[in-house]
């Protein structure tokens, strides 16, 4: 989840609203690719997941990239919660999950050696305290209250109101993962499109990433149990957002959309004021009940933007989060998918021709079927699999046209980041697939055999 955001100074009218989200619009030649993913932590003896402080902690790791690898550190409340280097951040979910938000890169062969290292130190780093990461898109055994607490104080208030407005808010804060890509667009109507496509098409991502079969230590009957939990959230700052396929959206329809999302806090002096279930309109009329008088400012609306959950999202920028965390090669897999359909033109247009005649019944469908089946989902005449065959053919062109060559020119495109989802079209298995046939296979039963075979 987002660090406190810098936006700007005191909001005097509504129309900075937009033009905050509009001023993330930038030419071609300027597009990077920031690539998100968490992972789960835990005491190599125990399998349990790893505490905030102690020998064997997340504090641990934290300070290791610090004085080890030159990350600069974050603090809140006088503890390290985050680490910044390079336009990149290393940040803590609710559940000591590890995140790292990569830098702005020009292509996936940049942003995957960016993993590939931070993956590296951080191993080197738990190797030598006993810890291991794993990366999955839902804990498959802990129990809730056998999750640690970050110390956070956006995390608390989250924490608080989770059960007021959903079944599995908490289970989502402290019990998940994703690995998620954030994109450029160049205008007002390049976002539409993309947004468009981006909400239709996660699906196929969660289908093809879906790797969260598991929960409390038992198979949950779903493919993306992540994907199950994000359906039973808060339907007031989730879902597909039928909305955006309306004639005439734009920023200011999404300007809309978030002032009816209900505030979490604001941020003020280091500290988090709850202002749970208040509205962000009245904030704009000096009348939030949690600071009587007081107007915000664009800081405190690109706070606001980041309590927003739907399957892809827009700030400055476009994020696509639709997808399970994951092994290894699917982190540097899930950018290579979306780039492809989205830095094409030509790509982008296919990718839209397909979804385009699809209605708001269909999206949701699709969205349900996918945590549930993955790649055997079927809505109406869709057949997952195929759609995720042809989306894949689509993203492959895309990248091929970028022409991003790597490995000093040796490598002329970034098409072959797309071999494990290619491998996963022609088998039809995913990783949810592969990790119940070992479950009730060699495993036989055994969840916690999970750890040594897919760990980092």
């Amino acid at each position: 989840m987002s660090i406190p955001q810098s936006g700007g100074g005191p909001i005097e009218h509504h129309d900075q609203l937009a033009e905050y989200l509009s001023s993330g619009c930038k030419p071609k030649e300027d597009w990077r690719i920031g690539t998100e993913h968490e992972k789960f932590g835990y005491c190599k003896d125990s399998l349990k997941p790893l505490p905030y402080e102690g020998e064997r902690s997340i504090l641990a790791v934290l300070e290791g990239l610090r004085d080890g690898h030159g990350w600069t550190p974050l603090q809140e409340g006088g503890k390290l919660i985050g680490l910044e280097k390079d336009g990149a951040n290393v940040s803590l979910e609710p559940g000591g999950q590890l995140e790292l938000s990569g830098a702005p890169l020009e292509s996936i062969h940049q942003t995957c050696d960016e993993v590939n290292q931070h993956l590296k130190d951080v191993k080197d780093i738990a190797d030598k305290i006993g810890v291991g990461f794993i990366g999955l898109g839902s804990a498959p055994i802990w129990s809730h209250d056998e999750m640690p607490v970050m110390p956070k104080g956006r995390y608390k208030l989250m924490t608080d109101y989770m059960d007021r407005v959903g079944t599995m808010g908490k289970v989502m804060m402290y019990r998940t993962c994703t690995v998620q890509v954030n994109i450029d667009f160049s205008s007002e109507a390049d976002m539409v499109q993309k947004l468009r496509v981006a909400l239709a098409l996660q699906p196929v991502a969660n289908a093809l990433f879906a790797n969260s079969p598991f929960l409390d230590g038992k198979p949950n009957g779903v493919k993306s149990t992540r994907g199950l939990v994000w359906r039973n959230l808060d339907e007031d700052r989730t879902g597909m957002l039928p909305f955006v396929f309306d004639e005439g959206f734009g920023f200011e329809r999404w300007v809309q959309y978030a002032l009816d999302v209900p505030m979490y806090f604001v941020y003020r002096d280091g500290k988090y004021i709850d202002a749970l279930g208040m509205s962000f309109r009245d904030f704009l009329k000096g009348e939030l009940p949690a600071l009587p008088g007081e107007m915000p400012t664009l800081s405190d609306w690109a706070d606001h933007l980041t309590t927003a959950f739907p399957e892809a999202r827009i700030k400055k920028f476009m994020e696509m989060r639709g997808a399970d965390g994951g092994p290894w090669r699917r982190l540097c897999a899930l950018p290579a998918f979306w780039v492809g359909l989205m830095y094409d033109q030509s790509s982008l247009d296919a990718a839209w021709d397909l979804v385009k005649d699809w209605n708001a019944e269909t999206r949701e469908a699709l969205r349900v079927a996918a945590s549930e089946q993955a790649l055997q989902a079927q809505v109406g005449k869709i057949n997952m699999h195929e759609l995720a065959r042809e989306v894949l053919e689509i993203s492959e062109a895309g990248l091929k046209a970028r022409g991003m060559a790597g490995a000093g020119g040796l490598v002329p495109d970034e098409t072959h980041f797309l071999n494990a989802l290619k491998e996963s079209v022609e088998s039809g298995q995913v990783p949810a697939d592969e990790l119940l046939a070992q479950y009730h296979g060699d495993w036989n039963g055994d969840l916690t055999k999970i750890y040594g075979a897919y760990s980092y």
